[in-house]
């Protein structure tokens, strides 16, 4: 009896087993997106239910990059394509219809209010709309939360059976982030606003400058790609002596020898590094999109504190 029992007990146990195997080693979604920050947006709704695809590294400009063919072949194997959206990465958008696939390309940017570009100031405006549309929504954390839910709702769509992690994870994190967005603005708050203005090497920060009170200058406009000319250049820094900018500051992904222009014929002092359009390498300042906003909020601190 107690041996027909044990076989009993173990047949159970083995099918047990059997039955939940499946579960356990059910494939990651597979979600490729253009660039770094948008990976870790999506690493942090998704969990161990995806398995992401960055095709713009860390580091790495993502303006007019050029695709490769391991893209498109990255892109025919998705479940899902996750873009900025915003004239940031239009080129995965035509790389996804050139793979032919059939899955969908979510703009993680959709109902974020877009911010204009202006010409010959140096800074963004949401005043004026003759120069385009800033694609660098992601920089107002605010505005990442709401990338997060777009993520959100579209890994529920491509994965129903993840819908309740997706929605924690979303929940977490968009608590995390509302959290960062009260510190930053505390943190910046705290600055006289004479002080509040720096010189950035593209005009990358504009929906920060709106959203936390900083006035940003730079030399070229949304990318990273367009030449400076000689006269804007001069321009800016007699604009930079003119207002007394206490600081300059370099970005992970640009050329800094402009930046050392300014800065030497200025007078102003380099303020450090600012993470812009990318995340940094895993052992860097900036390994993540919470990590690189607080790196950023402590580089213009201690540049702008009055001395």
């Amino acid at each position: 009896m107690r041996h027909t029992i044990r076989r009993a007990a173990v047949t159970g146990l083995a099918l047990l087993a059997l039955l939940s195997a499946p579960l356990a080693h059910a494939a990651a979604l597979e979600v490729t997106t253009s660039f770094s920050i948008l990976g870790d947006f999506v690493r942090q709704v998704g969990g161990e239910r995806v398995a992401v695809k960055v095709l713009v590294g860390p580091n790495e400009d993502t303006h007019g990059y050029q695709a490769r063919p391991s893209d498109a072949r990255a892109i025919g194997k998705s479940g899902l394509v996750v873009a900025n959206g915003l004239g940031f990465d239009d080129w995965i958008v035509r790389l996804a219809k050139s793979a032919g696939f059939r899955g969908k390309v979510v703009i993680a940017s959709a109902n974020v209010r877009p911010l204009s570009m202006t010409h010959g100031e140096g800074h963004s405006s949401d005043d004026r709309d003759d120069g385009g549309t800033d694609p660098h929504a992601w920089q107002d954390v605010a505005n990442a939360q709401r990338y997060v839910l777009n993520i959100a709702d579209a890994l529920v769509a491509a994965d129903p059976a993840g819908a309740a992690a997706y929605r924690a994870n979303a929940e977490r994190y968009s608590g995390q982030l509302k959290a960062l967005d009260a510190e930053i603005r505390a943190a910046l708050g705290s600055l006289p606003a004479s002080q509040r203005k720096v010189v950035s090497s593209h005009d990358a920060f504009g929906y920060f400058a709106r959203a936390y009170g900083i006035r940003f200058l730079a030399p070229v406009g949304v990318s990273n790609n367009a030449e400076p000319t000689a006269q804007g250049v001069a321009q800016l820094i007699r604009q930079v002596r003119a207002e007394k900018v206490p600081a300059v500051f370099l970005e992970n992904i640009a050329d800094p020898r402009l930046i050392e222009r300014i800065r030497s014929e200025s007078g102003a002092r380099v303020g450090g590094t600012l993470y812009s359009d990318a995340l940094s390498t895993a052992d860097g300042a900036a390994p993540d999109y919470l990590a690189m906003m607080r790196h950023n909020l402590k580089q213009l601190l201690e540049a702008l504190a009055p001395r």
